[in-house]
């Protein structure tokens, strides 16, 4: 019997239209503990591959016959093997093409919707590793915003629809990703922006972001003078697009709410995260869709696969938005941060511009789930 190989787009689909998988996943319990592919009717399993040197056998019949069976491994060579053993005890497998490596990297676009002059504003969905990123097209003309380092991705789709890139925008200073902002802006001659005061230690050129900036892509204008949004790093800023779209960086999630402390004061920024959130915010139209950076579980995900709920919405039913009490938010912040991401400072640093490790290394540091909510 014959096995066969699934690319991380076609398990994506499986995740967005809620389908029946079971996976096998022979990575180390630990690695498999930290970050796992997850979807609301799939069923994991976990038999690290060193288990299974000597044969399947005693497995089999923990393994549905009435399902499609995934195996996956950090890089797909032990996958490969291990489905062949599964495939000559007869059942019908396949294997993750390219392992966690490609799950991680693999963006799914979104189109979010229409713009009053015309425009459109696509959604990425990185399922692998929780990040969001944005396209803004109008008359032509297209900004990206939060990019991932995969800039192809981005490139690729942008010529697909006929539009120029003419700004890159990073919303704040990432921490747990590796921005592809600058790549982009070489390769498309689009002006790269950062805010202003998370770029004080940066080593290349840039336009600050600044209050009072206004920039317009073809006919839409995008409205930063509003939204100067401290409280994840010291300089995020938020976008109002078209008086419809709130861009809220990593500062407010579908359920939950950034982490301040990813350059080390968390205690004195979890005050303007407050702020943000119970007065700027508040300033806002309830009617605004909230399109964050990042999503953290995959229930936060529409029917369409897109990460996108009303303003109003959460401020309803996020938990977050609703702790009336001073002391009791900055407990909550400050007392419930998960595990600092994989390799966060040397990700700030290539972020800076300081360091510029190889493609290798970048995956490898970028290897694991988000960490940028408070739990």
């Amino acid at each position: 019997m014959t096995f066969k190989s699934m690319t991380a787009a076609e398990v994506a689909r499986k995740v967005i239209n809620e389908d029946e998988l079971f996976i096998l996943d022979v990575r180390n319990g630990t690695d498999f503990f930290d970050w796992k592919i997850e979807g609301e009717k799939f069923e994991l399993l976990n038999i690290p591959y060193f288990d299974l040197l000597e044969g399947v056998e005693g497995i089999i019949e923990r393994i549905p016959e009435n399902k499609d069976i995934l195996v996956v491994c950090a890089k797909e060579g032990s996958s490969i093997m291990v489905a062949e053993m599964l495939s000559e005890a007869g059942l019908h497998v396949a294997y993750l093409k390219g392992g966690m490596k490609a799950w991680s990297e693999h963006l799914e676009p979104v189109k979010i919707g229409t713009l009053t002059d015309g425009g459109e504003i696509y959604q990425f969905v990185r399922h692998g590793k929780g990040c969001l990123s944005y396209l803004v097209v109008s008359n032509g003309e297209a900004a990206v915003i939060d990019s991932t380092r995969m800039i192809d991705v981005y490139l690729d789709f942008a010529e697909s629809i006929g539009a120029k890139i003419k700004h890159v925008f990073d919303t704040h200073l990432h921490a747990d990703h590796i921005s592809g902002g600058r790549n982009i802006a070489k390769k498309t001659n689009a002006t790269y922006w950062l805010p202003t005061k998370d770029a004080t230690e940066v080593t290349f050129d840039y336009e600050p972001l600044e209050s009072g900036t206004v920039i317009t892509i073809g006919h839409t204008a995008i409205d930063i003078h509003a939204l100067y949004s401290p409280g994840h790093t010291i300089g995020s800023t938020s976008f109002v697009i078209d008086e419809k779209y709130l861009l809220s960086g990593d500062i407010l999630f579908i359920g939950s709410i950034g982490r301040p402390d990813l350059a080390g004061l968390g205690d004195d920024w979890v005050v303007d995260l407050r702020e943000t959130l119970y007065i700027r915010y508040r300033e806002l139209s309830e009617e605004l869709i909230v399109l964050p950076s990042h999503f953290m579980i995959h229930e936060e995900l529409n029917d369409d696969g897109s990460v996108a709920k009303k303003l109003g919405y959460l401020f309803a039913e996020n938990h977050g938005l609703n702790i009336t009490d001073e002391s009791e938010f900055r407990a909550l912040v400050t007392g419930n941060l998960p595990p600092q991401p994989n390799a966060y400072q040397e990700i700030r640093e290539t972020n800076m511009g300081k360091i510029q490790p190889n493609d290798e290394k970048q995956r490898e540091m970028e290897i694991g789930p988000n960490r940028c909510a408070v739990r």
